[in-house]
């Protein structure tokens, strides 16, 4: 596996490639005042534009859907891909080395190793592609005719054949100076006796291509009878091939899968082929293993873990294929989506059905009816005599967990009816409460439960697990007030823009983000505590991290990826991007403008504190230990004065 990727590294892809260049290939920008584009957003439907770019910062925000971050983030959102296939793809169109660290191969040649093994997989792709059309592939152009497939699908879906020969393609490669070692490594080629030859011979091929579209490997399809090899034998894993964590055809359905919120997952390469040209273009397909979590990684990236999304398993209805189903359901809970299976009538596979019944007859198969956990029930419970009390209470005891997975509440209530059904038991009260017991005794095992998707939280408080320390850090040189503002762990007060106090907290944030040398040093005198919205308390604990707003005195673009770096969560990180693209309210943004900023917070900072300690006071009364009573007093007195130098002389007085 690779090593993380050196940090000067992403930091020098991110400066060469301009974010609005990348963003202009998806979308059309246009003038947003201040230096800003704007455009219709690509991650959700919208009329008119809430999109907004800002070159100089490198940045991008969507006030309507609220996505946002640096380049690197929108290509990872907009092509489905992880932040280490971003950055290798950036770096290559930039033309930048990158460096590796923390394990792997060598640093200094793994960038170049890596390429070249994709590189030999491209090369090997045409070079098997264009024997198919010679006349010793003849038998594999049968094999695509006689299950329905032309040389039009052959060639969108890059089939092609090996020749039968020893060293073709090590013989082909080489000269295109490839090394021995190179070719090993790639599982392209293999040892023999006298030195590496072809790893497939005299098969059908298909290209296996990583989701952002780059052939890592190949599926080698048994043809001749003489071939003592297995029906399939794949690429081995290599550096840039794990067959748990490829999807064959994952590269063409990525679009469609996002955009309509649903995944067909077949077995085979045909059947990914049959799906696609009978109009099915979300079909995908594991590659020589089962269905399993790294799979399901890919498919959440792409369905952006929406509850109602639908993943629909297709399965023969053998033996093997219930068991692959009841193995698809143990993964169940790992999606948001909501999971189907579908078996064709006569335990015929998509590609059979395709050429015995039509496209019509494939597009009707994949339309979700029975859903997978409903499937898992019926399985488990024909394994039981229920015609004896024993039988079905030994069947409840098993199906009883399966329904209390169910994401859905009212939909587990429905189905645990339906199971007493099933079960042939009257007391239809018995097996709910059954099912309900089980669903709490699961939560309590796991915190959340399997009533909600892995890592979800309650709609509209996206801050309240991170805890925001009031009043502890003040900053260096400032006398701002300590103790207002939320304890640890409480969710403070709700962001309300009306607010004034929040609408104040928010402009001198895009200040200190947009604006750095309009606000210090004095802003980075300011505590956390003396912004009372929490999203705000944490965007300011994000810039102190990051060294205070002064370090945006050097380098924006830098300075704002080390704040968004530094944010907690992403939720934090969303907001940080939003308060660095938004328009000020202002007419004129100057130093005055700022300073009327920076005053407002900490005079009502002030005004706080002096309540808290005027409250104090009356509490005391004239019982208070008389040293008590004169520091209090004494805070006091200070207070009012600061607060009256404030209003007095402004942005002087701070």
């Amino acid at each position: 596996m690779a090593g993380r990727i050196n940090d000067d590294d992403v930091k020098a892809v991110r400066d060469a490639v301009p974010i609005d260049a990348v963003v202009s290939e998806y979308l059309q920008l246009r003038s947003a005042g201040g230096g800003n584009l704007k455009g219709l957003c690509p991650f959700h439907d919208e009329k008119s534009p809430s999109f907004q770019v800002s070159p100089s910062k490198g940045l991008f925000h969507c006030f309507g859907c609220q996505e946002g971050g640096d380049t690197i983030a929108f290509v990872m959102k907009i092509d489905h891909l992880s932040f280490s296939e971003t950055v290798e793809r950036l770096a290559a169109q930039a033309g930048i080395t990158l460096r590796y660290e923390e394990g792997g191969y060598n640093p200094a040649s793994q960038r170049g190793e890596r390429t070249r093994l994709v590189e030999a997989h491209r090369i090997a792709a045409r070079f098997y592609a264009e024997q198919l059309g010679g006349a010793e592939a003849e038998i594999g152009r049968t094999f695509l005719a006689e299950r329905g497939f032309d040389q039009a699908a052959a060639e969108h879906f890059g089939v092609g054949y090996s020749p039968a020969g020893w060293d073709h393609l090590t013989r082909f490669l080489r000269g295109q100076g490839f090394s021995d070692k190179e070719l090993l490594l790639s599982g392209l080629s293999q040892d023999g006796r006298r030195g590496p030859i072809d790893r497939f011979r005299g098969r059908l091929m298909w290209p296996i291509r990583d989701i952002s579209g780059e052939v890592v490997g190949f599926g080698a399809r048994k043809l001749r009878e003489d071939d003592n090899g297995p029906k399939y034998l794949n690429t081995p894993e290599t550096a840039i091939y794990k067959k748990s964590q490829v999807l064959y055809g994952v590269d063409l359905a990525k679009k469609e899968i996002a955009k309509s919120s649903r995944a067909v997952v077949v077995e085979g390469y045909t059947d990914v082929m049959a799906c696609h040209l009978a109009g099915v273009t979300t079909a995908i397909a594991t590659c020589g293993t089962a269905f399993g979590g790294d799979h399901i990684k890919i498919l959440r990236r792409l369905l952006m873990d929406n509850g109602s999304a639908r993943v629909i398993f297709t399965f023969d209805g053998d033996a093997a294929g219930q068991k692959a189903a009841l193995r698809a359901f143990e993964d169940d809970q790992k999606f948001a989506a909501e999971t189907y299976i579908a078996i064709a009538p006569d335990n015929m596979d998509p590609c059979e059905l395709r050429l015995a019944k039509g496209d019509e007859a494939v597009q009707d198969l994949v339309e979700p009816r029975t859903p997978l956990f409903e499937f898992a029930i019926r399985q488990i419970v024909s394994r039981y005599d229920l015609e004896t009390p024993a039988g079905r209470a030994a069947a409840l005891d098993e199906a009883a967990p399966i329904v209390a997975r169910i994401k859905n509440g009212a939909s587990q209530h429905e189905v645990a009816v339906q199971l007493a059904g099933i079960l042939g038991i009257l007391d239809t009260q018995f097996v709910v409460k059954r099912v309900g017991q089980v669903a709490r005794w699961a939560r309590d095992r796991g915190g959340r439960g399997p009533a909600a998707p892995p890592g979800s939280r309650p709609a509209g408080r996206p801050y309240e697990d991170q805890p925001y320390e009031s009043g502890t850090r003040q900053g260096a040189g400032g006398p701002g007030p300590s103790g207002a503002g939320p304890g640890r762990g409480s969710p403070g007060p709700a962001l309300h823009l009306r607010s004034p106090a929040h609408r104040t907290e928010r402009e001198l944030l895009k200040l200190a983000l947009q604006r750095p040398e309009l606000v210090s040093p004095a802003f980075d005198a300011y505590g956390e505590d003396e912004f009372t919205a929490p999203p705000y308390a944490a965007v300011r604990r994000a810039i102190a991290e990051a060294g205070g707003a002064e370090q945006g005195l050097y380098s924006a673009p830098e300075y704002l990826a080390r704040v968004r770096e530094a944010a907690p969560n992403d939720a934090v990180r969303a907001m940080v991007t939003e308060l660095a693209v938004e328009v000020f309210h202002g007419k004129t943004i100057d130093e005055i403008y700022a300073g009327e900023q920076l005053v407002q917070v900490r005079l009502r900072a002030v005004d706080r504190r002096v309540r808290e300690v005027t409250g104090t006071l009356t509490r005391l009364g004239t019982h208070a230990e008389p040293d008590h009573l004169a520091a209090v007093q004494n805070e006091l007195w200070v207070l009012q004065q600061y607060g009256r130098k404030l209003r007095s002389d402004g942005a002087n007085a701070l």
